[in-house]
């Protein structure tokens, strides 16, 4: 009987054993399991972005090959493209992609479904880049009333920005619809929408090819003109086993702020050409400027404006209350990168606190 015993104990212990490695892989989806120890460089890493000038860090990085040069030979790099953030966050949350360049209210989005467990922000990457573009003949909030508004997808940091704002200006009989970006333009052009609230190059799109005018600026709406309109996150699993892969990473994503900073001109064409080779067109020279004009490219997380991005939740009727966002922010790695290029450190404003 007691040998029974030890054979059902070693029996169990095999199958918890076997069930915490099973938590440790990758192909386990969502990171429920305690992340695994530094692994040291990752054999692929799957990097999400947007073909948009507010992912103009992500295209010049892909373009240029900084990403593949700062990961090395012995890293695999699988470039995902998605059109919006909902979209983003399913594939983060179901382990399918790695690191992500994304909006900062599906950012948090992402970080309160899985509880605070699954993904955690490591860095910004744009500030300011959206706008609230409308027909000329609008010249106020008011004559909005009764018309239909257009923005990239349910959810998305856009959508949250309109109807917090729509909310705020009591403007309840406004219809928001949620398109694509390129037939929000189409539709724009047709008469059939009054506006969209857009990232770049879209505003300027509506702007410089269909005779938009720019009602708001979502500058305006904050504190010395700064907001997080993409940010970078990494599954935390991820994280924990990669630390020098997401190091790698983030190099590369200094390495295209630094040319849009000393080169403006070849920043600007190699997003053009990312654009291209994504959406089968690249955009004109009037277009580019206008959007690249409205855009601040910056590691700086701006982490003091995600407690009101979190609220702005509530108020847009997104979430019932606002997310918290304690351990949200890991900027170890970061920090470490911008240490090495003697640059100042990053300020998670408490987020990083567990």
């Amino acid at each position: 009987m007691r040998v029974q015993r030890r054979g059902i104990g070693l029996l169990a212990m095999a199958l918890t054993v076997l069930a915490v490695l099973s938590g440790c892989t990758r192909a386990g989806g969502s990171d429920s399991a305690a992340p695994a120890a530094d692994q040291g460089a990752a054999a692929e890493v799957r990097l999400g972005y947007f073909p948009n000038v507010t992912h103009a860090s992500a295209l010049i990085g892909l373009d240029k090959g900084y990403f593949a040069q700062r990961l090395g030979s012995g890293t695999k790099l699988v470039p995902t493209r998605f059109n919006a953030g909902p979209d983003e966050v399913s594939a983060l949350l179901g382990g399918s992609l790695d690191i992500g360049f994304i909006g900062s209210g599906p950012a948090i989005n992402a970080f309160a479904k899985s509880d605070g467990r699954t993904v955690r922000l490591i860095s910004g990457a744009t500030s300011g880049g959206a706008q609230l573009v409308v027909k000329p003949e609008i010249t106020a909030p008011q004559d909005l009333h009764g018309k239909i508004i257009a923005d990239p997808q349910a959810g998305n940091t856009q959508d949250v920005a309109l109807k917090k704002w729509l909310a705020e200006q009591k403007l309840t009989d406004v219809s928001v619809q949620n398109e694509d970006n390129a037939v929000t333009l189409d539709q724009f052009g047709k008469g059939a929408i009054a506006g969209a609230w857009l990232p770049e190059p879209w505003s300027s799109r509506l702007v410089a090819d269909a005779g938009a005018k720019v009602l708001v600026d979502e500058k305006s709406l904050w504190p010395q003109g700064r907001f997080p309109t993409t940010v970078v996150v990494v599954r935390t699993q991820f994280l924990a086993q990669h630390p020098q892969t997401v190091q790698a990473v983030l190099r590369g994503l200094l390495d295209a702020g630094s040319l849009a900073a000393t080169d403006p001109a070849e920043a600007k064409a190699a997003v053009n050409r990312q654009l291209k080779a994504l959406t089968g067109s690249s955009l004109s020279p009037a277009v580019l400027d206008r959007a690249f004009s409205s855009i601040e490219l910056t590691t700086d997380p701006l982490a003091s404006r995600f407690p009101q991005l979190a609220q702005d939740q509530v108020t847009a009727g997104v979430a019932k209350t606002a997310p918290k966002l304690t351990g949200f922010f890991d900027l170890t790695a970061l920090n470490t990168v911008l240490a090495q290029a003697g640059k100042p450190a990053a300020d998670a404003a408490g987020l990083d606190a567990q």
